[in-house]
């Protein structure tokens, strides 16, 4: 029977979330990778069980909570900060719910319409599996400024004890912004990959029919965090991975081939070199540095970022390092990248948007030819 997600609270307006929600959830505002995300509701009746939810607790909240109004979320992402005015890359509700959602979407369009109103036009990243309808579609191109982004997640995974969602839902939202969308890009993100479960030749295939409607594919592997282990065991899955690494997984064997069957259709290791390429701009996380992750890039997109990629000063990166209190005496500069220590990546990944260049913990050196992943399926 296909699954059927309680969408029952969409008959009214969302509840409004408890006061006590642990803090990670309750601040609504948090600095990840591909941007400084906006996370004012809670809560999601899909069950993808390798949910980052699990990391937060809040796995089990299947109804969705609004924390405060959209105007004063807004408000609370444009001064912070973090935030700069048509530079820092954006994201909404890709931490505890999904953007399309029944009710949900409401807010999505009218955090996205207020921030347009501003006249801001930092990359606006919005992550679904849900259903992307032509109404949808057209509220998102009468948006003038923001530089839109909606990345489809799709993997081809029909355990349903792991996402039990059908993969058609993906397919269809891919082909109607396909047909409807010119300002607003669309990217395929085809994730998590797991070896064994979704790497078939024929998944690899489908995959590379559905890129052909988007801007771009960004494929990605499992985040294997001990919580979602722990979750997939109580629902009777044997262990995905023997690792529950920091870093996604992603093995070597798996990328070749799907990279070999891609040939020259544009496809990207990392998020923001997809969002990049749609708009045909640089890539804001500074990969160019790491030129290794850059080996698969369309040669335009590489001129593009080679163009913009700049060391910078010694100064500018201490006195970023000053403004999220690094510790200035244990910074390097090289060429490709800066190194820091004892830092979080709301510190880096600050930095790292601020210049336009990686920054790394020393803690967790990136290995060559490894892209950032972990090092499950590299080490053989």
């Amino acid at each position: 029977m296909p699954f059927d997600p309680d969408t029952r609270y969409a008959r009214f307006t969302l509840r409004p979330a408890s006061k006590d929600l642990p803090q990670d959830l309750a601040n609504i505002i948090e600095y990840r990778k591909s941007g400084l995300s906006l996370n004012h509701i809670v809560g999601c009746p899909l069950e993808c069980a390798y949910c980052v939810r699990h990391l937060f607790d809040n796995y089990g909240m299947k109804r969705p909570h609004l924390i405060i109004p959209d105007d004063q979320a807004v408000t609370q992402l444009v001064d912070h900060p973090a935030f700069r005015a048509h530079q820092t890359p954006l994201q909404i509700f890709n931490r505890a719910t999904d953007p399309f959602l029944p009710r949900v979407k409401e807010h999505l369009h009218r955090c996205l319409e207020l921030l347009d109103d501003l006249g801001l036009t930092n990359h606006m990243l919005v992550i679904t599996r849900w259903h992307v309808l032509e109404e949808d579609v057209a509220r998102l191109e009468r948006l003038k400024n923001l530089k839109v982004t909606i990345l489809i997640t799709w993997s081809g995974i029909s355990d349903p004890r792991i996402e039990p969602i059908d993969s058609s839902i993906a397919q269809a939202s891919l082909s109607t912004l396909a047909s409807n969308a010119s300002r607003t890009r669309k990217i395929l993100y085809w994730r998590p990959i797991v070896l064994g479960l979704n790497d078939t030749d024929e998944l690899i295939a489908e995959a590379h029919s559905m890129s052909q409607l988007a801007d771009a594919t960004v494929f990605t592997g499992l985040f294997h965090r001990e919580k979602i282990r722990e979750y997939l065991r109580s629902v009777n899955v044997p262990d995905l991975y023997k690792l529950v690494p920091r870093r996604k997984i992603l093995p070597r064997e798996v990328e070749g081939r799907i990279l070999r069957a891609f040939g020259g259709t544009p496809i990207f290791r990392k998020t923001s070199c997809g969002v990049a390429y749609a708009h045909g701009v640089r890539d804001y996380n500074g990969h160019f540095g790491i030129r290794h992750i850059c080996d698969i890039c369309p040669a335009e997109q590489v001129k593009i970022c080679a163009a913009a990629h700049k060391v910078p000063t010694q100064w500018q990166v201490l006195e970023f390092a000053r403004e999220v209190g690094l510790e200035i005496g244990k910074l390097e500069i090289f060429q490709g990248h800066i190194v820091v220590e004892n830092s979080t990546e709301q510190q880096r990944y600050f930095i790292q948007h601020a210049t336009g260049f990686q920054v790394h913990d020393r803690a967790h050196p990136h290995l060559l030819g490894r892209h950032g992943r972990s090092e499950e399926g590299w080490t053989q």
